[in-house]
């Protein structure tokens, strides 16, 4: 697939203010400061589409942009930002379930997980909880070129036992790394196969 067109929709506070549309989304969603935003910004060739930021949990809402009139990309609120009040992380996870529960036109969920890091209860936490309700979603590992790729080796490694000790089997697994723009053709093949496989 390639991006031809990438704008932005509109922010929602809460899932009524989200576009009433049909087309199909595809969501985005990790711990903050996961480099969710240079994700996004590198699969859609746009520097500033997402605004990224040296401050963790700076979205707060939930970003809709649509990509060739075909799909929406959603950029969904950080979960896991330890310096936000209890009040905001609350409001951001209710957010989050709501959207991820109700929202019809979710197609994919894109869970972003640091492979800097050893396996994280809450990434596991939110994963087996997608599981639980059947949300369709795929594992993207970020930030390969940040480390040596034995650790990010290992950390894969320990993230696919961690999750086969209770799942049957594994969901799609990408390695991406912003800067090198590794895995920007197979993540965009994803969805252009899922895209082909709904209008069958």
């Amino acid at each position: 697939m390639e991006i031809k067109q990438a704008n932005f929709v509109t922010s929602s506070s809460k899932l009524d203010q989200c576009p009433d549309s049909k087309l199909p989304e595809f969501a985005f969603i990790g711990r903050s400061n996961v480099g969710k935003s240079s994700l996004i910004n590198m699969l859609t060739n746009r520097n500033k589409l997402a605004m990224t930021s040296s401050t963790p949990g700076k979205t707060r809402t939930i970003n809709h942009f649509v990509i060739n009139n075909e799909w929406h990309l959603v950029d969904l609120p950080g979960y896991g930002y330890a310096q936000a009040s209890k009040s905001l992380r609350r409001t951001f996870g209710l957010l989050i379930e709501k959207y991820v529960l109700n929202r019809e036109q979710l197609t994919n969920l894109f869970v972003l997980i640091d492979s800097r890091l050893e396996p994280q209860k809450i990434d596991i936490a939110f994963i087996d909880w997608l599981g639980e309700n059947q949300i369709p979603f795929a594992i993207v590992f970020t930030k390969t070129d940040k480390v040596k790729q034995n650790i990010v080796a290992k950390n894969l490694n320990l993230f696919k036992e961690r999750l086969l000790s209770e799942w049957a089997e594994l969901p799609p697994i990408f390695l991406t790394s912003s800067e090198k723009k590794r895995g920007k053709e197979d993540l965009l093949n994803y969805i252009e196969q899922i895209m082909l496989n709904i209008r069958k």
